[in-house]
Formats: structure tokens, C-alpha cells, sequence
């Protein structure tokens, strides 16, 4: 499952990224979304773009592109 086929309230854990993502891994793990990590979905804009998060005790906004490319287990 992608982070962005996730809705609002949905709880859920960072397990890799996807091979179509590989120009966001950088950027993605240095925003702390590394393998492991669990995270919560705060808000969704009405079309769909950006994703907001919260991880590690911060509030994390993603494009549809950043979301779609990490790969995640929901809790």
C-alpha cells in the first residue's frame, strides 16, 4: 500500500519505497520517513494533494508524487 491511498485518522508505518520513487528516497529519509517509522494521517486536501502527516512529533506535508512513492503498512 502507498502512503497516498490512505485517508484522514489512518495510522500507519514506513516499510520501503518504491523503485518509480527512487528521486525522492534522499529527500524522504532526510525528512526522518525512514524504514520503521510510524506515522499518523492529520489532514488530506480536498483534491487530494498535499498529504499532511505527523511523524516524530512533527507535522510533515507531501506531494502526491513524494506519498505515492513510500510504501506503507497500516496500523
Amino acid at each position: 500500500m502507498n502512503l497516498k491511498d490512505m485517508a484522514v485518522g489512518d495510522l500507519g508505518q514506513v516499510i520501503g519505497f518504491e523503485e518509480a520513487g527512487r528521486g525522492y528516497r534522499k529527500k524522504l529519509l532526510a525528512m526522518g520517513l525512514t524504514p520503521g517509522t510510524e506515522f499518523s494521517i492529520t489532514r488530506v486536501a480536498p483534491m487530494g494533494d498535499p498529504v499532511e502527516i505527523q511523524v516524530r512529533g512533527f507535522r510533515l506535508s507531501l506531494r502526491k508524487g513524494e506519498a505515492a512513492a513510500i510504501q506503507v503498512e497500516k496500523r
